[in-house]
């Protein structure tokens, strides 16, 4: 066997770092907070491009001051959400106010007043017949100050003079602003010119095309924490346990990506721990809490015979392996984790004074980490209901990548060698 020589080793550990950029990062930009590695995007942008349109379908664009990969999403209720400096998940306004922004930037003068673009925004919502926040009142300023801000955060806008953070103040603070132009046509990603609304955009977006389940399964297991198998359609899941292994190879050598193969599913590991936007564990109240819940609830439900793993909650007519979460046991559970550990943790005091809202977060962020599922139909023959979309019954299902998380972990062996659950 011939040995890579040390050009090729460097060649592909470039290229490899620059796949891992844009994957976390898909606008990187000349000045931007990436700007040591931008070159190193240009340079193999032929590559890339092949390769990124190749395994995933995603179209990568490189200028001579950015490179933006186009995501293609994952269906409805599978977004990425973006959120405001302190951690709070945009809400559907924010969304709004910039998509408004956008629509105005793309045709806007290189240079203009903070003031000027406000009336713009508000003339566009007028336009569209949206009913805008009204933006002389505290929160509507505010709401709208957190889109620019992502605005700024992406080099969209350039703050020339003062911030826009101007238009919190009282008494109507004002600001001179750089617009890039190109960078506001290429935010969004997906194809507005052919969609009707909003969700309309989101399932065009997210279609395979002509890569089919290989493409969508493919963006499955890149975009999420665990990809498990009744989660996906007979085709996609077909495929993937007849390509499983080579797929493995695949994405160690693209991304760097190790491959956990289990009886219920698949799931990649990053063993830099960068290509995530959810980290458990985690710091603050409701990533410690989350823990902690996850913990105990394996604990209290784990199978007692290993062997066997028990069937507990429906998704999409067949049985997930995991075990139904009985009622009330989360509030149970939740409100002894708060007793014991709330007070000499310093969780915060808002959670700690409202058990409903702790309780939605937690378990919003363990949904997300495919580690609970809400029991009942979630998985369709196309790509419009996935886990954590709506349509899920009112109880939860633990599922088998909780047992990562347990404190104590029980191994049988068998005289086959078999794959576990995970």
């Amino acid at each position: 066997m011939t040995l890579p020589s040390a050009h090729d080793v460097a060649l592909a550990a470039e290229r490899r770092t620059a796949a891992r950029l844009l994957l976390a990062n898909p606008l990187v930009t000349s000045g931007g907070p990436h700007a040591d590695l931008f070159p190193l995007v240009r340079r193999h942008a032929d590559w890339l491009g092949q390769r990124f349109q190749r395994v995933l379908g995603y179209r990568l664009l490189v200028d001579s001051s950015y490179a933006r990969l186009f995501k293609a999403g994952l269906g409805a209720g599978a977004g990425h959400r973006l959120v405001r400096s302190t951690g709070t998940p945009f809400s559907p306004h924010t969304y709004a106010c910039l998509a408004l922004a956008l629509s105005v930037l793309v045709t806007a003068p290189e240079q203009m007043l903070l003031s000027q673009l406000v009336a713009d925004i508000r003339a566009a919502a007028a336009d569209a017949d949206i009913e805008l926040e009204e933006t002389g009142r505290a929160a509507g300023r505010r709401t709208l100050v957190a889109a620019l801000r992502q605005l700024v955060e992406w080099g969209v806008l350039i703050e020339t003079h003062g911030n826009v953070g101007a238009l919190t103040q009282e008494a109507g603070g004002e600001a001179l602003i750089t617009v890039d132009r190109e960078l506001a046509r290429v935010v969004v990603a997906g194809p507005l010119s052919q969609s009707r609304d909003g969700a309309d955009l989101v399932r065009r977006a997210a279609d395979p095309g002509f890569g089919g389940p290989r493409t969508y399964v493919r963006r499955m297991l890149v975009e999420t924490p665990v990809v498990h198998l009744d989660e996906l359609t007979d085709a996609e899941r077909d495929w993937l346990r007849t390509r499983q292994r080579r797929e493995a190879q695949a994405f160690l050598e693209l991304l760097g990506l190790d491959t956990e193969i289990r009886a219920e599913g698949v799931a990649l590991i990053d063993p830099e721990e960068e290509l995530t936007d959810l980290h458990l564990p985690g710091t603050g109240t409701v990533a410690q809490a989350a823990l902690l819940l996850v913990e105990r609830l394996v604990e209290r439900l784990r199978p007692s015979d290993p062997g066997h793993p028990a069937t507990g909650g429906a998704t999409g007519g067949t049985l997930v392996v995991g075990v139904a979460v009985p009622d009330g046991l989360v509030d149970e559970l939740l409100a002894g984790l708060v007793a014991e550990y709330g007070g000499r943790s310093n969780w915060q005091r808002g959670y700690l004074e409202d058990p409903y809202a702790l309780r939605e977060a937690v378990l919003e962020l363990l949904s997300r980490m495919r580690l609970l599922a809400p029991a009942g139909p979630l998985r369709a023959e196309g790509h419009g209901a996935r886990p954590g979309s709506e349509g899920g019954g009112a109880g939860w299902v633990l599922l088998a990548a909780a047992a990562r998380y347990a404190t104590r972990v029980t191994v049988t062996v068998t005289h086959a060698q078999q794959e576990l659950p995970l």
